[in-house]
């Protein structure tokens, strides 16, 4: 029997600095180009989600985080415009504040006033359940 077609499974990082910054990319490619979002991506086969999540994270940014919490899966048929698409986020605290644009990035910022942040996707939606999460 042939595997069903599903939705495509994605991994998005919340993450925070210790001054309460919020960790986000500048979109590079479409959908959203130029629109700031969470550093993610798309989970490769053999991979967990956690350690998709990290990769993403490091290739986006180079910033490596500390415990991951998970905040929820999002899973919304409309949430990606290029197909029905199945996110699981994670919140955690950078490591390091050192971050550097790369991969699909074309900038990376730590974003003070992130409240206000116009952002990608459904990425408002998780940046304020991880923010209620982990009391930020």
């Amino acid at each position: 029997m042939p595997l069903p077609n599903t939705p495509k499974l994605t991994a998005d990082a919340v993450i925070f600095d210790r001054a309460g910054r919020l960790l986000l990319v500048r979109r590079r490619n479409p959908p959203f180009s130029g629109w700031l979002s969470l550093p993610g991506g798309f989970v490769d086969i053999g991979e967990t989600v956690e350690d998709g999540c990290r990769r993403e994270l490091a290739e986006e940014t180079g910033v490596k985080a500390g415990r991951l919490r998970l905040v929820g899966v999002y899973s919304d048929p409309a949430r990606d415009p290029r197909g029905h698409t199945v996110s699981v986020a994670f919140a955690g605290r950078a490591l390091s504040r050192r971050a550097v644009a790369g991969d699909d990035a074309a900038a990376v910022e730590w974003a003070a006033d992130w409240r206000r942040a116009e952002l990608a996707f459904d990425h408002r939606r998780i940046v304020r359940d991880a923010a209620k999460l982990i009391a930020v």
